[in-house]
């Protein structure tokens, strides 16, 4: 969302961006002339830990609440828009406020789908649940009462025409802001001399130490168990080849864990849990404008994205790709290869052990050759890239061309 307010503010439109107060926008928000920023506080209250009946009961409750908020903010806040654009998910209650402000306010709605909320309620309560049921159909209704729709695949695409009778919709793929892309040799070493006490980065006295780098949301549609599994996997492949006589020592991995969530302190428990000798597994939360200086300075990018409806595309490998790093991602269906060509650009894996075995193969002669690495480097250097910016005016520009700057 902070990439379609710079590009509409980029356009001469006025925006106001609304959106929960705490981690600040990337400096280019912050500090553009025609981006007003609005702040929600979200809830406190921490429903993770309550049992089903109860979560779903404080769940609800709390939605209410942030309906009035959002509600207040879009009819006597924000001055009256000629558009308003509601990223999906959240489902509940942005786009019931959505619908609701853009007819009062004589607004055009429109509704960028990245996901589906019910799918993301469904890993909590299972598909069945009559909550789950109950969003779907929210959901469905509330989504063709927009006027324009946007999503992140084809196969999304496909979806919304063929069972949620939203035809037409245009597909903005996630790509790379202008921020995200490759550095030096030099600026790598001076990033993580900076950023390394933190980390407490390995002396591998071998050669340099693997950085692997694996953004994510700490959400449930994260598989960080199956990447704790397949560290714990590659650790023991690792120990059983520098076991063998002869056999040169085989270099560190540090794998990254990067971002804020809520399964954050969970998997940090158990990550403190594990006892590994090669394999090293860091938590870390960096400022916006170290994040692409991060993803360039890794060897190669994880993904454990698992969608819950199958048909998004993590953004995160869009910010790999422009930064110049191939991936590893894991398989969560057909949609995946509308971003990631297996064996080129990355390497889709379906499991732990697929996973472990990737690593450990990927580094085996590490940092003396990597060339199964070298190879996705050089290809992903020659596909001719286009910046999100780029991508917005192709696919994205029409749907706001009416748009004009107040005054």
């Amino acid at each position: 969302m902070q990439y379609h307010a710079l590009a509409l503010a980029g356009s001469g439109i006025a925006v106001d961006l609304i959106g929960y107060a705490g981690n600040l926008p990337i400096r280019a928000v912050r500090e553009h002339p025609r981006i007003r920023l609005h702040s929600i506080h979200p809830s406190r209250l921490s429903t993770r830990d309550l049992p089903r009946v109860l979560w779903i009961a404080a769940s609800l409750a709390e939605r209410i609440l942030q309906c009035a908020r959002l509600l207040w903010m879009l009819l006597f806040r924000v001055d009256r828009p000629e558009t308003i654009l509601v990223q999906n998910p959240p489902a509940i209650p942005s786009l019931l406020v959505g619908v609701i402000a853009a007819r009062m306010r004589a607004a055009k709605l429109v509704i960028d789908w990245h996901n589906f909320g019910y799918s993301m309620l469904a890993l909590k309560l299972g598909i069945r649940h009559p909550a789950v049921r109950f969003a779907r159909w929210y959901e469905r209704v509330m989504g063709r009462l927009a006027d324009r729709h946007l999503c992140v695949s084809q196969a999304m695409r496909t979806e919304l025409a063929a069972n949620w009778s939203i035809p037409n919709a245009k597909v903005l793929y996630d790509r790379p802001a202008t921020q995200f892309a490759s550095i030096p040799v030099s600026a790598r070493e001076s990033f993580l001399r900076r950023i390394g006490p933190s980390l407490n980065l390995p002396n591998n006295g071998s050669g340099r130490a693997a950085l692997i780098v694996s953004p994510t949301s700490w959400s449930a549609d994260e598989d960080i168990s199956m990447l704790l599994e397949a560290a714990a996997r590659c650790d023991q492949l690792i120990a059983r080849r520098d076991s063998v006589a002869g056999k040169s020592p085989f270099t560190d991995l540090t794998i990254v864990i990067s971002g804020q969530g809520p399964l954050r302190s969970h998997y940090e428990n158990e990550i403190r849990g594990l006892a590994l000798a090669k394999v090293h597994l860091r938590t870390i939360w960096l400022e916006p404008e170290d994040y692409p200086l991060l993803l360039a300075a890794a060897d190669i990018g994880l993904c454990c994205h698992r969608s819950s409806c199958g048909l998004d595309l993590p953004m995160k490998i869009a910010d790999l790709f422009g930064a110049g790093v191939p991936v590893l991602a894991l398989d969560y269906g057909p949609c995946l290869k509308e971003q990631v060509r297996d064996g080129e650009t990355g390497l889709l894996f379906k499991d732990a052990d697929e996973l472990a075995v990737l690593l450990y193969e990927l580094f085996e002669q590490f940092p003396l050759a990597a060339p199964t690495l070298s190879r996705m480097r050089a290809e992903l250097a020659r596909i001719p890239a286009m910046s999100w910016e780029e991508g917005w005016k192709a696919e994205a520009g029409s749907i706001f061309a009416s748009e004009t700057l107040p005054g």
